[in-house]
């Protein structure tokens, strides 16, 4: 069993973690519990078939999500907001997480992506005149003036086929997504 780290109470789980990968096809590789691991090319193309994604920021060891929409603009995210949480935490430089995550009913494969790296608001005139060209419109009534691009410094996804119940034991019924009205 794994050490708790020196009086963190932690656990280090690596040793559990860690699994052999083997190749797939290009683009992916797998596991064998059959998930493909994403190469950032392929997070990228998931990335643009999507419009809202959830940004993860801790302001003073807070922890907030919010559902943001965004476009792939380059290699990185960018979204408009307006003064608050979202646009402190790129004003104080610290890193984000982005997760955008999907599903194809007819394929039954599920996706998920992350992008970790540091949020920057874009504020050179040349850059701010280039996000206004971007297909990037507010959902929300209220003014959005700021731009803000998330860096990445880590992209990571996975791809898995979603198994039905029976895969778990079979005599479960089909579980609800949603409680009756």
């Amino acid at each position: 069993m794994a050490a708790a780290a020196a009086g963190t109470g932690a656990w280090d789980l690596r040793p559990w973690l860690w699994r052999p990968l083997r190749p797939h096809h290009e683009g992916m590789t797998a596991n064998a519990e059959a998930m493909d691991v994403l190469d950032a090319q392929t997070c990228l193309d998931l990335l643009r078939t999507c419009d809202v994604g959830r940004l993860a920021v801790s302001i003073t060891n807070h922890p907030d999500i919010f559902p943001i929409n965004y476009v792939v603009d380059g290699g990185g995210v960018v979204f408009r907001t307006a003064e608050g949480t979202k646009l402190a935490a790129a004003l104080l430089g610290r890193g984000v997480a982005f997760e955008v995550d999907g599903y194809d009913p007819e394929a039954g494969e599920a996706w998920s992506v992350v992008v970790k790296g540091y949020a920057i608001e874009i504020e050179r005139m040349h850059d701010y005149f280039d996000a206004l060209d971007l297909p990037l419109f507010p959902w929300h009534a209220g003014p959005k003036h700021r731009f803000v691009r998330i860096e990445p410094v880590e992209m990571t996804g996975r791809r898995f086929h979603v198994v039905g119940h029976d895969a778990w034991g079979g005599d479960q019924p089909e579980i609800r997504r949603a409680a009756p009205e």
